[in-house]
This record gives C-alpha cells, sequence and structure tokens, in this order.
C-alpha cells in the first residue's frame, strides 16, 4: 500500500470512513491531521494546518496527501503547489476504488463515465489555470487546443453513455419479462458497510463476496427468495452499490443503470447498521434518504432493516428506543400498525425471517400468507407472524381458563 498524510474532519465517524476510503483505495496514511473546519477558500485548510502539513510532509515523506472533502481544482493547485506532492480529494479517492472494485463489463463502463464527468465539471478551471501559465501540463494550450480538449471529453462521454444506455435497454428486458411472469422486486439499498451483501445472501442463499471494505459491491445482483409464511410467495430480491455522503449526483447519475432498480422495486429495504453510534448513523441514513429521493423512490415503499442487532443491547424496548433516537420509529408504531422497521441480524441469521413477513405485507398484502401483523414484536424485538400471534394467544386464553377453574 502507498503511503499517505489524511486530513479530515475532528469528528470520530469522520475519521473512521475516511481511514476506510484511504484502505479501500490502496492508501495507508501514516499521519492524520483532524481539523475542526475544511473548505478555506485558498488551500481548503488555515495557513497554520498548511505549515504542520509541511512539516509532516518533510518527515513522512509520503506518496499523497489525502483530503477528505471536495476540493476546486485552484484549491488542489494550490495545495499540491505549497507541499509539493499530488493531491487527491474526497472525489478523486471515491473514484479509485469504484476502479479498483469494479469487476463487471458495466460498472466498468459506469466508473469511466463518473471519471470523465468529474474531468468535465473541472475542465474550465483547468483551462483558465493553463492561460495563466499556472497548470503542469496545459502550457501553451490555445484555444484550438482548448476545443479539442472539451470535444474529446465529450465524445468519449456519449459513446460511454451510449453503451451504458444499451446495457439499461437490456435491464429494461428482463424487468418487462419479470413483470409479465407476474415476480414482485425488492431492492436492497444503504450506506456502504452497512451489511447489504451479507443480507442479500441470508435472504437468498447465495455466497456473493461480504466484507467491511466500503464498496464491496458496485454491480447489481438479483436473486429468487421466498417470502411470506405457509403461503410463501417467490419475488426477486436486488443487492445495489452502496451510497455515501456527499457522493456527488453526477456519480449517482454515473450508476443509474445499476441503481436505477431501486426506482422499479416494488419495496426497498433500507439497511441500516444498528450498531453504529447514534449520530452517525442519523447522519448516513439522511444522506441515504438524499440519493434515494435523487432516483425518485417514494417513502411508503420502504421498510428499514435495522442490521446487526446481535451488537446492541436486546430486547424490544431497547430496539425501540434506539429506533426511535435513530428517528424511524414512531410513537404510533405500536398502536396503528404504521411501523416499517424491523431489528435483524444478517450474520447470525436472527429474525430474517421477520423481515421477509413484513417484505411479504407490503408487497402482497396484509392476506400473504403468515404476515406479520404490523406492531407485534416478541421480547427481543422481533416481529411476530400473524398465525404465530393467533396460537399464542388461543394458548394464553385456554390456560387462562384452566387457572380460573
Amino acid at each position: 500500500m502507498k503511503a499517505a498524510v489524511l486530513i479530515t474532519r475532528n469528528r470520530e465517524d469522520a475519521v473512521g470512513e475516511a481511514l476506510g476510503l484511504c484502505d479501500a483505495a490502496g492508501y495507508e496514511p501514516v499521519r492524520v491531521m483532524r481539523q475542526r473546519y475544511l473548505g478555506h477558500p485558498r488551500y481548503g485548510i488555515g495557513r497554520g494546518a498548511l505549515e504542520k502539513l509541511q512539516e509532516i510532509v518533510g518527515e513522512t515523506g509520503p506518496d499523497v496527501v489525502v483530503y477528505d472533502e471536495i476540493l476546486k481544482p485552484s484549491q488542489n493547485y494550490n495545495l499540491a503547489s505549497a507541499v509539493h506532492m499530488e493531491i487527491l480529494d474526497r472525489e478523486t479517492l471515491i473514484l479509485e476504488i469504484f476502479e479498483r472494485r469494479a469487476s463487471s463489463a458495466e460498472s466498468r463502463l459506469q466508473v469511466r463515465l463518473a471519471q470523465l464527468r468529474y474531468e468535465m465539471a473541472r475542465a474550465k478551471e483547468r483551462v483558465r489555470l493553463a492561460s495563466m501559465g499556472e497548470q503542469p501540463g496545459f502550457m501553451g494550450i490555445g484555444k484550438f487546443g482548448v476545443d479539442l480538449y472539451y470535444n474529446d471529453i465529450r465524445n468519449r462521454m456519449n459513446s460511454t453513455r451510449a453503451k451504458l444506455e444499451k446495457s439499461g435497454r437490456q435491464r429494461e428486458l428482463h424487468r418487462s419479462a419479470r413483470r409479465r411472469a407476474g415476480f414482485k422486486t425488492v431492492s436492497l439499498a444503504g450506506y456502504t458497510s452497512a451489511g447489504k451483501t451479507t443480507l442479500f445472501n441470508a435472504m437468498t442463499g447465495e455466497s456473493n463476496e461480504e466484507g467491511d471494505e466500503l464498496f464491496t459491491t458496485l454491480s447489481t445482483t438479483t436473486r429468487r427468495a421466498q417470502v411470506g409464511g405457509r403461503a410463501a410467495e417467490p419475488v426477486l430480491v436486488s443487492d445495489t452499490v452502496g451510497f455515501i455522503s456527499k457522493l456527488p449526483a453526477y456519480m449517482i447519475e454515473a450508476f443509474r443503470s445499476t441503481l436505477e432498480e431501486l426506482g422499479h422495486a416494488d419495496v426497498i429495504v433500507l439497511v441500516v447498521d444498528f450498531a453504529e453510534p447514534v449520530q452517525a448513523a442519523r447522519r448516513k441514513i439522511a444522506s441515504c434518504h438524499a440519493a434515494l429521493g435523487e432516483l425518485g423512490v417514494r417513502e411508503e415503499r420502504v421498510i428499514y432493516a435495522l442490521n446487526k442487532a446481535d451488537m446492541v443491547a436486546p430486547g424490544a424496548d431497547a430496539a425501540r428506543r434506539r429506533a426511535e433516537r435513530l428517528g424511524i420509529a414512531g410513537a404510533d408504531d405500536d398502536d396503528d400498525g404504521t411501523g416499517r422497521w424491523v431489528a435483524v441480524s444478517a450474520k447470525t441469521g436472527a429474525n430474517i425471517d421477520g423481515l421477509k413477513d413484513m417484505i411479504a405485507e407490503m408487497a402482497f398484502g396484509p392476506a400473504a400468507g403468515g404476515a406479520w401483523r404490523p406492531g407485534r414484536r416478541d421480547k427481543n424485538g422481533s416481529h411476530i407472524p400473524e398465525a404465530a400471534a393467533a396460537a399464542a394467544e388461543t394458548t394464553a386464553a385456554r390456560e387462562g381458563a384452566d387457572g380460573r377453574a
């Protein structure tokens, strides 16, 4: 791995995520500079922090400096000139991870389009710097050269889009075939590393690559699963690329052919890391909502799967309190059955059936066999299938009658 100096925010969840991004991109931070504020106009950091960075670079001799925010081209140039070192901002780092993780032909095309969109967005500023003689690699560029530069990027983008549109048409044919066959579709969404692929494997019996690394999944995988109780219904479950905070709109656009499955799904299962600190989890849920909004996903189609429940305090009350703090559970969940969350553990398999029952209820209606009765939970916070709840009530009534006799 290459050595890096990491500049990030002075917040534990931000530091942890930045370290995860560096690891996924193949960089090992030898020093971490925590800053209360990132976004100073000239260098992205203040003068004092710049002097400290120059000292650290001189002492450690890293390969790159990683700046955990989005830099303008002028800021990147200024910072690189000051420390005589390549600067990777958050966008560049994510694009490097995408490039490393892309395994299918379609995901490689999506990454290429994102890279071209990134380059196009900075083209004007690069040309401006070149005209001032301040940008290495663009010295002496004339108007003709500028036109060639823009046209080259535009042509490559159009070519890549055309190939992705062809893949998109193929996906639409597959979706039409599924609709004609009567299949309901379920898409797993969520912040990267929330455990979507592990949950996908637990629901479908697949063995797709799992890992704690960010962006393990870049391509959509769809498999068949059974949901509901006695009269189990078949559905098609899709695993999708994870979201991350400050993911630019053009990256979502580049991966639209993968993420569009979310827009067509009958049920969206938003996977949340239930074991994370509450404030960090709330920020990640907000990022997911923003990304889903970009894709036109309606809230009423979303179920919250609170994953890694085996790592938090057991019991229905503890699960509810935590869900309320995350802004997922409402005070009326148990009263009128409006709750759409369930605590699960994809790793241990705990309450996967409860999640499937909830999916069956949303996809096929309350009459789906073994569907959960909204608001009914056992002592562990798991949804109780309607048939099991009725049987328990009958048993309790019989025992009460026996006692009175």
